[in-house]
C-alpha cells in the first residue's frame, strides 16, 4: 500500500473509533432521558408549590422513558440509570420537604465521577479508554500495545475532569443557598451542553490518535457431532 492510501486508511480508522464517543454516552436520546426530568421537577414546582407533585412528576417521566425504551427492544441502560438517580432525589426531596434536595444526589454523583475519572487517569487506566475499547473492537490493547490511545485516552479522560468539574463548583453553592429556582434552571442549562462538550473534546482527541489495534478473538471450534 503506498504511504498516501496508508495514511487514508489511519485517517479512517481513526474517525470511525471518535465516532463511537455518542454511542458510549447514550446518544442524543440518552441526555435527553437524563436531562428532562429534572425540567419537569422545577416547571411543576414552580405550579404547584410542592416537592411531592414536583418528585412525582419527575419520576413518573423517567419511569415513562424506561417503558419506552422496552417496548422499542432499546437498551435501557442510560433511562434506568436516570430513573434510579430521580427516585433517590425524589425520596430525599419528599423526606426532607426541601425542593433543592431533589438535585443532591445528582450533584455527589458528578463529585465522585470526577474523582473517579481523576483517578484513572493517575492509575494509567483511564476511564474514557476503558469505555469506548469494547465498543471499538481494542478492548485493552491500547494500554500496552498502543501507547499513542494510551496517550489519548489520558488527556480524554482528564479534559472530561475539568469541564464536568465545573458543574458541581457552579451548583453547589446555590444548592446551599436553597435558591431552588435558579438551582434548578441552571442544573437543566448545563446537563447537556458540558456533556456535548467534553464528547467534542473526546471526539477531536481521537481523531488524532493512532487507529485501535483490534484485539484477537478466538475462534470456538464447533462441537463435533
Amino acid at each position: 500500500m503506498d504511504p498516501a492510501a496508508a495514511e487514508a486508511a489511519r485517517r479512517a480508522a481513526s474517525k470511525e473509533a471518535a465516532d463511537t464517543v455518542l454511542q458510549a454516552f447514550g446518544g442524543v436520546r440518552g441526555m435527553i432521558d437524563m436531562t428532562l426530568p429534572g425540567l419537569v421537577f422545577i416547571v411543576t414546582y414552580n405550579v404547584t408549590h410542592q416537592v411531592s407533585a414536583a418528585a412525582w412528576a419527575a419520576l413518573g417521566l423517567s419511569a415513562l422513558f424506561v417503558v419506552a425504551r422496552l417496548a422499542r427492544r432499546e437498551t435501557i441502560q442510560h433511562a434506568f440509570s436516570g430513573v434510579f438517580g430521580v427516585a433517590l432525589g425524589a425520596w430525599i426531596a419528599m423526606k426532607s420537604g426541601k425542593a433543592e434536595d431533589f438535585y443532591l444526589p445528582g450533584l455527589l454523583w458528578n463529585v465522585g465521577y470526577c474523582i473517579a475519572l481523576a483517578a484513572s487517569a493517575l492509575a494509567r487506566w483511564p476511564m474514557i479508554g476503558v469505555m469506548l475499547g469494547p465498543i471499538t473492537g481494542e478492548m485493552f490493547t491500547w494500554r500496552k500495545e498502543n501507547p499513542g490511545r494510551l496517550a489519548a485516552y489520558t488527556k480524554a479522560t482528564w479534559a472530561w475532569v475539568v469541564i464536568m468539574g465545573l458543574k458541581p463548583v457552579i451548583l453547589f453553592p446555590l444548592y446551599l443557598t436553597h435558591n431552588v429556582n435558579l438551582l434548578g434552571w441552571l442544573k437543566v442549562a448545563l446537563g447537556i451542553p458540558p456533556l456535548l462538550l467534553a464528547m467534542y473534546v473526546t471526539w477531536q482527541i481521537l481523531l488524532k490518535a493512532p487507529p485501535p489495534i483490534k484485539a484477537p478473538v478466538d475462534d470456538e471450534e464447533e462441537p463435533a457431532k
